[in-house]
């Protein structure tokens, strides 16, 4: 995990925590690492693996990372969370196999206020999903696949 310590662009301490790995990852972890007598709230986000999607039965789910995928993943939190007013952010992308109800993707912020920790949040996957360079390859029961080129 990369654990960067910057200000925001409200001059306020920031403090960003970054993983991408292959291993389990949960939501717990992600609050506790944010958590702080600083905020008044804390926003989560967990993107998990469905059974199903566009109508039809997901068998199982492979993400593939690019080489600069960590790279790519640390800047783009690093500056989205930098132009929110939130005090801590820690953010993990799994990659590999992930197995049907497992999490893929979490993001935590903390903030002194819920509008700005829900705001960051919000960012946060948006922007991680269009700039990160990671392709899910979807398999359905029906012995077709699918890949996207979007987390």
């Amino acid at each position: 995990m990369t654990s960067i310590n910057l200000k925001n662009s409200f001059g306020s301490d920031l403090s960003v925590s970054v993983l991408l790995t292959d291993g389990i990852i949960s939501v717990k972890s992600f609050i506790d690492q944010v958590e702080s007598v600083v905020s008044g709230a804390v926003v989560s986000f967990s993107g998990n693996v469905r059974d199903h999607d566009h109508g039809k039965e997901v068998l199982g789910l492979t993400y593939e990372i690019h080489p600069t995928t960590a790279e790519a993943l640390e800047r783009v939190v690093r500056e989205v969370s930098a132009n929110h007013n939130v005090s801590s952010v820690a953010v993990s992308h799994r990659y590999g196999t992930i197995p049907i109800g497992e999490s893929a993707l979490i993001i935590a912020v903390a903030a002194a206020h819920r509008e700005e920790a829900f705001r960051a949040c919000a960012n946060l996957v948006d922007e991680i999903k269009a700039q990160i360079p990671i392709w899910k390859h979807q398999v359905f029961t029906d012995g077709t696949d699918e890949w996207v080129n979007s987390a």
